[in-house]
């Protein structure tokens, strides 16, 4: 049985292991209200302070772990979303912030829109 000295130094060794790989975030603006876009600088700023757990706000695909991606996916960004998701090395995660997004929002049936992102990547 672990005694409390021992379960502080378990809970350290393991605080030490998963701060050794933080995800590292890419935002992606693909014509976005810039709604989602506010709220996600806001969860970046001093106020909640993600960086004490390592999050940190990348500008190089080839760093990034996790794709954030705003706003509807139209025809003139797609071929970038798909250039910077095939740099992003792996394990990738994609997280679409938004209606917009994740399923076109009120522009859904638009001429421009190219759709979800779950459609093109």
């Amino acid at each position: 049985m672990l005694t409390p000295l021992g379960v502080v130094k378990l809970l350290s060794k393991l605080a030490t292991w998963c701060r050794k790989r933080s995800p590292w975030i890419l935002h992606i603006n693909t014509g976005s209200c810039n709604n989602c876009d506010i709220e996600i600088i806001n969860a970046l700023t001093p106020k909640f302070d993600v960086e004490r757990f390592g999050i940190l706000l990348e500008g190089s695909p080839r760093h990034a772990d996790i794709l954030v991606v705003t706003g509807p996916l139209t025809k003139q960004t797609s071929a970038e979303v798909r250039r910077i998701y095939e740099q992003t090395p792996n394990p990738k995660v994609v997280v679409a912030v938004g209606t917009c997004a994740s399923s076109g929002g009120i522009f859904r049936n638009s001429y421009h829109v190219d759709g979800p992102v779950e459609r093109l990547i």
